[in-house]
């Protein structure tokens, strides 16, 4: 046991740089187990070439496949059309949700001249309903609160009569969601007929 070299463990640990994939959050390496491929390489090759030359070139994809048996070749290139169908029909459906979505805005009568404006669809656009509540409440300068509808999904109650206001404020600051999406309903409590 004397004759054996003891190993000299450094003193400092050492670090690694990683860098993660700005689409997926993934390492590079890994960004193919994920849903969104195409993305991947595309931020990857306008962020970080060497890093896409290294994994996603021509040369060092045949490097890849070309220990595998030509079965393996065949299942691989099929599983990546595989995944980029799904891939690419994950986008389409999400597209086609979005241009589906529709933003309500309605216009709520509580008693004689008291009115509350509402907004329904806002969380198809991936907006976080608390924070735009919030910005409703600063702008117009009143009470603004998320409430959850009886069918599950969520709307945000702002008080008084600020609907024309809300719409044109809406297109102003969140561009993702198209003026056509925009819808606006007149909700009137009805009166009681006469007796006659």
């Amino acid at each position: 046991m004397a004759d054996t070299e003891q190993l000299e463990l450094p003193s400092e640990p050492q670090s690694r740089l990683v860098t993660y994939c700005g689409v997926c959050t993934l390492p590079p390496e890994y960004c193919e187990y994920g849903g969104t491929v195409k993305k991947c390489q595309e931020w990857l090759e306008a962020n970080r070439k060497d890093m896409y030359d290294v994994i996603w070139s021509a040369e060092a994809l045949e490097a890849a496949t070309a220990s595998l048996s030509i079965e393996a070749q065949k299942r691989a290139a099929k599983d990546a059309q595989k995944k980029t169908a799904k891939a690419e029909a994950a986008e389409q459906k999400q597209a086609d949700k979005l241009a589906a979505s529709v933003v309500t805005i309605k216009r709520i009568e509580r008693n004689k001249k008291k009115f509350v404006t509402a907004v329904i669809g806002l969380e198809a656009f991936g907006l976080d309903l608390k924070k735009v509540a919030k910005d409703f409440g600063k702008k117009f300068a009143t009470g603004s609160s998320v409430t959850k509808l009886p069918n599950g999904g969520e709307e945000i109650v702002v008080q008084g009569d600020v609907s024309d206001e809300l719409e044109e404020f809406i297109l102003e600051k969140y561009k993702e969601i198209p003026e056509d999406n925009i819808e606006f309903v007149d909700d009137k409590k009805k009166k009681k007929a006469a007796a006659a």
